[in-house]
């Protein structure tokens, strides 16, 4: 070819068949196939078809939805025909995974490019699909950059199917036709996937998670129902921003909205980076030339320090088994949609680097049958793709807990707290066969309970954010160092002697409660995870009379807050719509904060004098 040739020219010169394209491809050679929804249909379904005649050729992918499935030709020739290499698991069946587990080649997607441009595994072919060129001979790889741009200008030969509903994807998204050594012309319809169908445990998940996103925060979105669940939470966010492996419909929306602008990212702002697509026809309509889309190959979007450089990066990825000290396995399955050893490491690292960042960690807490928990004593059937010390937030359906800093005995406890109620008592004496837990330990009501998240709200005070929510087991550590910092005096109205020792027994009770009969309130300062418990509301029910005592103790410092006041009116509404008749409280004459504290509430209030201490009694029935 002269170099002076017009690259239109050469375009024509370059067009064949599909048939005639993959006869280009030797024995011996290793092919790479574009992922994702930028498989090019056409080139895979023309490789099946030759696949007789082929002898020791390599596929190399990094996901497939195996519209024509190649893992079938190599079973059935045992590899003689045709070996298959995936970098990604996609989403697939238990049995497929089984069977297909010997392909996977496990890697953070930051370093699969290298692999291609440094020759460590020569790419002979590179099988892509790209849109139409432009007025200058520039084509786009459309839905999916990812690994595919590291292929094709590593590849000795690429093969190009073109495809006129490809969408034009800005950014490092291009390569030319002087690039490229066979056109292949041939329309039909992108891959598409639509929105897994949000469950109620996926629903939970996303209140839980939604209440950890701040604004201005910049986001990366695994590929699962739960993350989708957790997007379609975030509407009353503002200034939220992108930066993610994948794009979907859900982010479209989010953007259409206005709750994705992408202003406060602190890096790439005003645009949404990614390094492909997954979702329908709309959702590739609005990437199409859209300067506000921006796409990149892997190792710079999967770089976790790119990923560490934006502002409040949260990344939110399945885990599809966890232990009890933390552990992570992410194989792929139909329930997470897709998931694997793939980018989760990459963000998991990058965002807890990130100023203000958080790595949050999805699971649901049992398999779609429900006859298995996911959250397991010892993980030892499944890869680890996240180190345990490599682990922040995690959330199930039943709670959300921060493990960064965690001993193990604090690990095996929250992890067993947000686990099926039907398994956290077995879970609770496997950690104690396994040693993570102390044999003295009880599990007591927190077996069957169900965190009431609705109960936590976050107020304002002095131009410092409070948290009142209901304890969890990990706060008894918390719970206790409150106690010990209380004032004397306030000790002694809270119990009636002068106590200097807060034991286990004293803080069990606080911890382990079903919610219901017992309830506890916490006021907190300070990181998710780490704060300063500063305020105790307690709520113990009385089975005689069907009413609820209450007490309180408060932080000298917090003290005419409001923050009693404020967990009272919740334990009483709670209480009332649980069935409790009413409120019971016994004092000291002299602690006159809590006569009126009580006296705050709606309800007739009753006082009776034994000598020793006052009785304060309403009742739900009798309103002031």
């Amino acid at each position: 070819m002269s170099k002076t040739s017009y690259w239109a020219d050469n375009y024509l010169e370059k067009r064949m068949t599909a048939a005639e394209a993959v006869q280009l491809i030797r024995g011996g050679h290793r092919v790479f196939i574009g992922s994702a929804c930028g498989e090019p249909q056409a080139l895979v379904r023309a490789i099946s078809e030759a696949s007789g005649r082929m002898k020791g050729v390599e596929i190399v992918r990094m996901m497939s939805e195996e519209t024509t499935s190649l893992t079938a030709i190599a079973d059935r020739t045992r590899d003689l025909n045709l070996s298959v290499r995936t970098l990604y698991l996609g989403s697939t069946t238990e049995d497929h995974i089984a069977r297909s587990k010997r392909f996977i080649t496990p890697m953070n997607m930051s370093d699969a490019p290298s692999l291609f441009t440094t020759r460590k595994l020569p790419i002979q072919t590179a099988m892509i699909q790209v849109s139409p060129p432009d007025d200058f001979g520039w084509m786009s790889l459309g839905v999916s950059v990812d690994v595919t741009l590291a292929a094709a200008m590593a590849a000795d030969r690429v093969i190009a199917q073109v495809n006129s509903r490809m969408p034009r994807v800005l950014g490092r998204s291009f390569i030319h036709v002087n690039d490229v050594q066979a056109v292949v012309e041939h329309d039909e319809e992108l891959l598409a996937v639509a929105p897994r169908p949000s469950s109620e445990a996926a629903t939970r998940i996303g209140l839980h998670i939604a209440r950890l996103i701040e604004d201005g925060s910049t986001l990366q979105i695994g590929l699962d129902a739960a993350s989708q669940a957790t997007v379609q939470g975030l509407s009353a966010k503002n200034d939220l921003g992108i930066h993610s492996q994948y794009i979907t419909d859900d982010i479209m929306h989010l953007y259409a909205q206005g709750v994705v602008n992408n202003r406060r990212k602190g890096f790439n702002e005003g645009k949404i980076v990614a390094s492909a697509a997954i979702g329908t026809s709309n959702l590739y309509e609005f990437i199409n030339d859209n300067p506000a889309v921006d796409f990149q190959p892997s190792d710079y979007v999967n770089d976790p320090a790119i990923i560490s450089r934006h502002h409040r990066m949260v990344s939110m990825n399945v885990a599809r088994t966890m232990d009890l000290t933390g552990q992570v396995a992410a194989e792929a399955s139909p329930e997470t949609f897709y998931a694997g050893v793939s980018g989760i490491p990459d963000f998991v690292r990058g965002a807890r680097k990130s100023y203000g960042g958080k790595s949050i960690l999805m699971i649901f807490s049992t398999t779609p049958d429900g006859k298995k928990s996911n959250i397991v004593p010892v993980l030892n059937d499944g890869a680890v793709v996240v180190p345990r010390g490599d682990v922040h937030y995690v959330v199930s359906e039943y709670g959300a807990m921060n493990l960064f800093g965690k001993s193990l005995q604090e690990r095996a406890m929250a992890m067993i707290s947000i686990a099926h109620p039907d398994f956290r008592e077995e879970l609770f004496e496997s950690a104690k066969q396994e040693g993570l837990i102390g044999s003295e330990r009880t599990l007591g009501e927190a077996k069957r309970s169900i965190y009431p998240v609705r109960l936590e709200e976050v107020i304002e005070k002095d131009g410092e954010e409070i948290t009142i929510r209901p304890s969890k087991p990990v706060d008894e550590r918390r719970i206790q160092e409150h106690y010990y910092g209380l004032d004397k005096r306030d000790i002694f109205s809270r119990f009636f002697h002068e106590k200097t020792t807060f034991g286990r027994d004293d803080l069990e009770s606080k911890v382990h409660v079903d919610y219901v009969n017992d309830l506890i309130l916490v006021a907190v300062v300070g990181e998710f995870g780490f704060g300063r418990v500063v305020a105790v509301g307690e709520s113990m029910m009385l089975l005689h009379n069907n009413m609820a005592e209450v007490a309180f103790s408060v932080n000298r410092q917090y003290q005419n807050k409001g923050i009693a006041r404020r967990m009272l009116r919740k334990i009483a509404d709670w209480a009332r719509e649980n069935g409790i008749a009413g409120l019971m409280a016994y004092t000291s004459p002299s602690n006159q904060a809590m006569i009126r504290l009580f006296k705050t509430l709606p309800y007739k209030v009753n006082t009776s004098y034994d000598g020793e201490g006052v009785t304060l009694t309403c009742r739900f029935e009798e309103l002031a």
